[in-house]
C-alpha cells in the first residue's frame, strides 16, 4: 500500500464528519481540561495547554485512530502533593519522566498485559466511568436555578431529538451552539465556562523545568513518574480497547504505549500536565463521527484556537450545554446490557463487574479498581481449573497395587488436590501414578508430585509414575528433588 493511500486512509477517510467532531470535542476539553488543573493545583493553562498538546502530538504518533488523548482526571489525582510540596516545575519535570517511561513501556511490549484483562473487568471499567462522568456534572447541578435544570433538559431535548431530523451536524456541536445563543442573547443568569477559571490569551512556550538537576530531584519525581506512566497507559489501553469495540477496527497498543509517551514527554516542555486517553471524549468523537487522525488533530488544534483566539466568546459558554453533552456520553457509554446480563451470566463474571465497578467508584482511581478486577478474575478462572483436576483410583485383583489415574491441569491452585487424594495409609507393595491425562505446569505441581513420592517411600511402598507427556517429563526432571522413583520418568508414547 502506497504512502498516498495510507496517508488517506488515516488522516482523510471522512474530513467533514471528522472536522466537525473534533470541533465539538475541543469545546467539551476545556471545562474539563480546567477541571483537571483545578484538581492538580495548577494554573488553568497548565491543564488547557496539555489537552492541546496531548491531543495534536497524539493524532500523529498514537496507534488508535480517533482516540482522544488530553489532561486527565486520572493523572491529576496523583500529582497532588508533588505540586503543594515541591511546586509545579516539579509537575513539569515528573510529566517528561513519565513520557520517558511510557515510551520504555512500549519497547518492552507491556502492552500484551492487556490480554489478561477480562472482558468483564473492561465491562465494569466502562460502566464506572460513565457513573464518574454523571458524578462530575453534579457539582453543576447543585445550588442553582430553574433555569440552569431547564437549559440541561434542553440541551438533551436537542441532542437526542435533532438526529431523528439530519445527521448532518452532531446534535451535540448544535446543542452547545444554540443554548450559547439562548444565554447570550436571552441574558440568562447561568454558570459559564469562564466562571471555571480564567483561559489563557497566549500560545504555550517552549520551557526547560526549573528543577535542580540531582538525585534529589530524581528521587521526589521517580515514584509520581512511576505511577503517572502505568495509570495513564492503564486507562489508555482501555479506552483504546473499548474504541476497538465500537468501531469494529483494531489498534496498534505497542504503537500507543510509545505515542503516549512521546506526548506526554514533549508537553512538559511546553508547561503542561501528564495526561492519556479519555474516554468520554472519545466516546463523543466516535459517536459524532470521527474515525481518523484528523478528528484528533482538530480536537487539540482547536482548542487552542478557542482559548488563544476566541476565548472571550468560550468563557460565555453555558455549562449547562457542556453538562448535557457530558450526561449524554455518560448513558451512551454505560453498557446497560451488562445490567441484563447479570443473571444469565456465570456469577463469576458478574462479581467480578460489579467489583471492578464499586472499587472505581468508590475510590476514583482506574488503576485500583482494575487491578481489583483482574485479580478476582484470576482467583475465579485458578479455582475453575483446579475443579477440573480428576483423580480416579482403583485396586488390582491381588489387592497389591493401587492406580491413581490423574486427568487435567497440576499447577499451583490444584497442586494440593494432587497430594491430598491419595492414602498414603494404605497397606499396598505398589502405588502407580497414571498421569496419562494429566499435564504439570509449574514448580508447584511438581513439588507436589516430590510429596507424594517421598511420604510414599516412608511408608515402604514401592511408586511408578506413567504416561508423563514430554514437557511435564521435562519439568520435573529439572526441579524434581525426590530420588529416582521405581520405573523411569519416560514421557507417554503417542
Amino acid at each position: 500500500m502506497s504512502f498516498l493511500s495510507t496517508f488517506r486512509r488515516a488522516w482523510l477517510a471522512n474530513p467533514r464528519a471528522d472536522i466537525l467532531a473534533g470541533i465539538l470535542v475541543a469545546l467539551a476539553l476545556i471545562p474539563e481540561a480546567i477541571g483537571f488543573s483545578i484538581i492538580a493545583g495548577v494554573d488553568p493553562r497548565v491543564g488547557l495547554y496539555a489537552s492541546f498538546s496531548i491531543a495534536v502530538i497524539i493524532s500523529f504518533v498514537g496507534g488508535r485512530p480517533g482516540m482522544i488523548s488530553a489532561a486527565t482526571a486520572a493523572v491529576a489525582v496523583i500529582v497532588v502533593p508533588l505540586v503543594k510540596q515541591h511546586g509545579v516545575d516539579y509537575l513539569f519535570a515528573a510529566t517528561i519522566l513519565m513520557g520517558v517511561f511510557q515510551v520504555l513501556a512500549g519497547l518492552l511490549r507491556l502492552d500484551l498485559l492487556m490480554q489478561y484483562v477480562s472482558r468483564s473487568v473492561v465491562t465494569g471499567f466502562v460502566n464506572a466511568l460513565a457513573i464518574l462522568i454523571f458524578i462530575a456534572q453534579l457539582p453543576q447541578l447543585i445550588n442553582v436555578t430553574w433555569v440552569t435544570y431547564a437549559m440541561v433538559a434542553a440541551g438533551l431535548a436537542i441532542i437526542y431529538l435533532v438526529p431523528r431530523l439530519t445527521k448532518a451536524v452532531p446534535s451535540a456541536l448544535i446543542a452547545i451552539i444554540a443554548l450559547t445563543m439562548v444565554s447570550i442573547y436571552g441574558g440568562l443568569h447561568v454558570n459559564t465556562v469562564g466562571d471555571m477559571g480564567q483561559l489563557p490569551s497566549s500560545l504555550p512556550q517552549f520551557l526547560i523545568p526549573n528543577v535542580p538537576f540531582s538525585l534529589e530531584t530524581l528521587r521526589i519525581i521517580l515514584p509520581y513518574s512511576l505511577t503517572m506512566a502505568a495509570v495513564g497507559l492503564l486507562e489508555s489501553m482501555m479506552t483504546a480497547q473499548i474504541v476497538d469495540d465500537l468501531t469494529d477496527t483494531p489498534s496498534d497498543k505497542r504503537r500507543e504505549c510509545k505515542g503516549q509517551g512521546i506526548a506526554n514527554f514533549v508537553t512538559g516542555f511546553f508547561g503542561g500536565m501528564g495526561g492519556c486517553a479519555m474516554i468520554g471524549q472519545s466516546v463523543i468523537n466516535v459517536k459524532s463521527g470521527g474515525s481518523t487522525r484528523l478528528s484528533t488533530f482538530v480536537a487539540g488544534a482547536f482548542l487552542l484556537f478557542l482559548i488563544v483566539v476566541l476565548g472571550p466568546l468560550v468563557a460565555r459558554i453555558p455549562m449547562p450545554a457542556l453538562v448535557a453533552v457530558m450526561i449524554m456520553v455518560s448513558i451512551g457509554t454505560f453498557s446497560w446490557g451488562s445490567i441484563r446480563n447479570l443473571r444469565s451470566h456465570p456469577w463469576q463474571s458478574s462479581v467480578v463487574m460489579v467489583t471492578t465497578v464499586v472499587v472505581v467508584v468508590w475510590t476514583h482511581d482506574l488503576a485500583q479498581g482494575v487491578l481489583a478486577g483482574v485479580i478476582l478474575s484470576g482467583l475465579f478462572f485458578a479455582g475453575k481449573v483446579r475443579r477440573l483436576l480428576t483423580v480416579e483410583s482403583e485396586l488390582s485383583a491381588d489387592a497389591s497395587i493401587r492406580t491413581y489415574v490423574y486427568s487435567g491441569q497440576v499447577f499451583f491452585a490444584s497442586s494440593e488436590r494432587f497430594a491430598e487424594t491419595v492414602d498414603f495409609k494404605e497397606r499396598v507393595e505398589k502405588v502407580v501414578l497414571d498421569v496419562s491425562a494429566a499435564h504439570f505446569w509449574d514448580i508447584s505441581a511438581v513439588g507436589a508430585l516430590d510429596k507424594v513420592i517421598s511420604k510414599l517411600r516412608r511408608e515402604g511402598t514401592a511408586v511408578e509414575v506413567a504416561g508423563l507427556n514430554e514437557a511435564s517429563a521435562t519439568m520435573i526432571g529439572q526441579f524434581a528433588t525426590h530420588d529416582k522413583p521405581d520405573a523411569p520418568l519416560k514421557p507417554a508414547s503417542h
